[in-house]
């Protein structure tokens, strides 16, 4: 019987769920509601758990503190997508829980970790809905905080959790009608019971191996050259304790060193610096160390053997040649947009927006991707335009990782709205008077998009079948066609209002210009009420994109 679990078998679960994820996530992609070509739960899932996964690879830890820190920050800096983002909460809450649990956890503090984890959960989505991924994780807490008292043997315990899981998961499509109407249950709770699965593995014995390198499991080539350490611009004069980035090989070994001579001197770099890399063999050792002794660090080394191109760089004199740099240019204000599509990033550009980064349906960026683009912005002020429903999430969750910055995120859930929000900033106006108008400028534009069906099913009052050209809103599939300019005329005749004055076609890449051009004539015989124009999009999935203002 199995009544407790340590760090070691904790490491094993994370690891084993996510590959067990990673197995299935095509079959979690397919169960996605609408029969459009962004299938992407699993995959956003499973490059959040691969993230959680990397993070914790980079350390041997096996003590509750350490590694529940780093599945907590890699889940968090990897989260894609609504599902990706709210996965990472509930392991957020999880790791709270066991961090400061004892080495041996028995089934009620696991239980404890399972409603943190909902409880984190449920507070990162503002409007929390039932029929997700969130009422089977609740539904399985409360199952474990209930039981686990009377099942104290982990091989029965997670077994009833799951089955509780499974019983949640069957109650989406009742609580969800969309879900209802596909035939489905939701993409997001089978990927987390994929992951509980995958935990019972561990827990059963059955060796589960991540498919995720580790710099420590990578032998280091004598040609390889170190990475660039200018990438310092964020970083405060105060915040550099150690000032001197030192980085070496040892070769040519000693006879007498050891693989414990080589754990000795990662220990010593250690207490003499932070930010060490100490990885090798008998053969050749790489280290790379932030100390403000580097001589110190190259005599430790010289122990085990000859030294070979050490380079040192003053941190501290590169930090303030940046900084003097990134002051005269810093501005009070910036604007980031995503999206995909050539045409569309180069639209965004010629509305003055600083930094465009790629993303869209089938390819969220993660919490990590936004952060990264916003720190590369020299504003104080930066918004964001997330122009997709399910990557609002994602930025919002970047405001964490985000230093010297504040992030003001836009909820745009198309690209008409973000070409909104950019055309109503203004360099003269607050950062706040700039927000307000962003928000109000979304009001103005309605948008839909044209697309294929990827799958029979019935939703949305429609009987769609394979191959079916399908126009929808934001919200849900408003026309059917089997050509494509039909489905954009439908689709605008549904989506048109008495107000609106301006369309705007974007077409998308396999959309030839002569054949927009000659749809653009069509849809200005339609409504010849309105101006009507084209641009190219560039934009993958998605034959057109429409806008109406």
């Amino acid at each position: 019987m199995q009544k407790t679990i340590n760090c070691a078998t904790f490491r094993k679960m994370v690891l084993a769920g996510a590959k067990a994820l990673e197995n299935n996530r095509a079959k979690v992609d397919a169960l996605n509601v609408f029969p459009v070509p962004d299938g992407d739960t699993g995959t956003n899932m499973s490059l959040t758990m691969q993230s959680a996964v990397k993070e914790l690879s980079s350390s041997a830890s096996n003590t509750f503190p350490e590694v529940c820190d780093l599945v907590s920050r890699g889940a968090l800096k990897g989260a894609r997508g609504n599902s990706g983002v709210i996965l990472s909460q509930i392991f957020r809450g999880i790791c709270s829980v066991l961090r400061a649990s004892k080495p041996e956890v028995d089934t009620k503090t696991f239980a404890k970790a399972l409603e943190q984890g909902t409880k984190v959960a449920y507070n990162a989505v503002s409007i929390p809905k039932e029929g997700t991924i969130l009422t089977v994780v609740r539904m399985m807490s409360e199952f474990a905080v209930k039981n686990a008292g009377k099942m104290r043997d982990y091989e029965v315990f997670i077994p009833a959790v799951i089955e509780e899981g499974d019983r949640a998961l069957a109650k989406t499509p009742e609580l969800l009608p969309v879900l209802k109407k596909a035939g489905v249950v939701d993409s997001g709770g089978v990927g987390l019971m994929t992951i509980m699965r995958g935990f019972l593995s561990a827990l059963m014995g059955e060796e589960i191996v991540s498919d995720v390198p580790t710099d420590a499991g990578t032998a280091v080539n004598p040609d390889d050259v170190f990475g660039d350490n200018s990438d310092i611009i964020n970083m405060d004069l105060g915040d550099i304790q150690f000032a001197y980035c030192t980085e070496f090989f040892v070769i040519n070994l000693k006879k007498s060193t050891t693989l414990a001579d080589i754990d000795k001197l990662r220990e010593n770099l250690m207490n003499i610096g932070d930010s060490v890399i100490c990885i090798g063999d008998l053969e050749m050792i790489k280290v790379h160390v932030h100390t403000n002794s580097p001589g110190v660090a190259l005599t430790y080394a010289l122990e085990l053997g000859e030294l070979d191109r050490p380079k040192i760089e003053n941190m501290l004199e590169q930090n303030r040649l940046l900084k003097a740099k990134i002051a005269a240019e810093k501005k009070d204000q910036g604007m980031l947009a995503i999206c995909a599509g050539q045409g569309i990033a180069d639209i965004f550009k010629d509305l003055f927006v600083d930094r465009v980064i790629e993303g869209g349906q089938t390819m969220n960026p993660s919490a990590s991707d936004i952060a990264t683009a916003v720190q590369k912005i020299n504003a104080d002020n930066v918004f964001v335009f997330p122009n997709n429903k399910n990557i609002i999430l994602a930025a919002e969750q970047a405001k964490a990782l985000v230093e010297n910055r504040t992030i003001h995120v836009i909820p745009t859930k198309n690209i008409p709205q973000g070409f909104a929000a950019a055309l109503a900033f203004s360099p003269d106006a607050s950062a706040e008077e700039n927000k307000t108008n962003m928000i109000h400028a979304l009001d103005n534009v309605k948008a839909g998009q044209v697309t294929h069906a990827v799958r029979t099913t019935n939703v949305n009052g429609f009987h769609i079948k394979e191959g079916d050209i399908i126009g929808l809103d934001d919200k849900k599939i408003l026309a059917k066609s089997n050509n494509i300019d039909d489905a954009v005329l439908t689709l605008l005749d549904k989506l048109k209002e008495d107000y609106h004055e301006v369309i705007t076609l974007y077409y998308g890449e396999g959309v030839s210009e002569e054949d927009a051009a000659a749809l653009t004539e069509k849809v200005q015989e339609a409504f010849p009420d309105c101006d009507v124009d084209y641009h190219s999009g560039g934009q993958p999935v998605y034959y057109y994109l429409l806008s109406l203002e």
